[in-house]
């Protein structure tokens, strides 16, 4: 039986005052992003409450104009690709700095997330600065790179965490029995921190897809992003379709956000079966 059947008066009603509170402090955060939605249906092309009439034509403008698809299309294509790159370097920078006899661990690792840190607006200067130098710039290349090195913190983060619940014992346990080093990797450690590997990808995907201040900064009118193209239609002419691609990109980080969260469960779930 639940403990609230045995809770006082007084303690039960703060235990639904508290939770009141929180939903509305949610509703507070997400409402912004509700009240869009229906915009993106709206069948007049600029933004009115209440909708005079339904109509579907900013969805069909955003899934047929060249425009909007090309910009989806590079988007996809640098995420991808950045979270390949991401992933294969945060999981191999994760393993180093898991090590317990890793020099200067603490500096290292500061300087791996400071990306996160240092605004967006400051990195991409730096980079275009630089890349102006080693002519980068306007290049699907650049853009990777530059998307890399904000996405890599996320993974040096989220697998560095999950090796912090990693038994070294198991490896040490595959090394005597004669499995070479590359063999317990794969066969042992890999397997194990495979969902935070999983999550930290999913989040470097969501931190390229969805940037728009570097690709301003870096990328050129072939390498344009979907974020750019958002931006610059602001910018430019107020549509409605801007409002259907905000909101074709929100549901595409929920999708990521919650498949992130079953993985964290899921890796959870698997720590509670090894203690066990």
């Amino acid at each position: 039986m639940s403990t609230l059947a045995y809770a006082s008066p007084l303690e039960k009603a703060w235990y639904y005052l508290h939770r009141l509170f929180c939903g509305a402090v949610l509703l507070f955060l997400i409402a912004p992003i509700l009240v869009t939605f229906p915009l993106s249906f709206n069948s007049v092309p600029f933004f009115s409450y209440p909708m005079p009439g339904f109509s579907l034509r900013w969805y069909e403008e955003f899934f047929l104009t060249d425009r909007w698809q090309y910009a989806l299309q590079n988007s996809i294509i640098v995420a991808v690709t950045v979270t390949l790159l991401s992933t294969a370097l945060g999981t191999a920078a994760a393993l180093g700095l898991s090590r317990p006899n890793f020099p200067w661990r603490t500096t290292v690792m500061s300087l791996l997330i400071s990306p996160m840190i240092v605004p967006a607006v400051i990195t991409a200067v730096g980079v275009y600065f630089f890349y102006a130098d080693v002519g980068l710039l306007n290049s699907y290349t650049g853009l990777i790179l530059a998307h890399t090195s904000i996405a890599t913190p996320f993974v040096v983060i989220i697998v560095t965490a999950t090796l912090s619940g990693f038994d070294d014992s198991l490896a040490r346990a595959a090394a005597s029995l004669g499995a070479a080093p590359m063999t317990v990797f794969f066969k042992v450690t890999l397997p194990l921190i495979m969902p935070g590997m999983i999550s930290g990808a999913l989040f470097a995907f969501l931190s390229s897809f969805d940037e728009v201040v570097i690709a301003l900064f870096v990328a050129g009118a072939e390498q344009r992003t979907l974020p750019k193209v958002m931006f610059s239609g602001i910018r430019e002419e107020i549509s409605p379709t801007i409002i259907a691609a905000a909101t074709v990109l929100t549901l595409i980080s929920i999708v990521v956000l919650a498949a992130a969260e079953l993985l964290r469960r899921r890796s959870e779930r698997l720590r509670g079966l090894r203690s066990s």
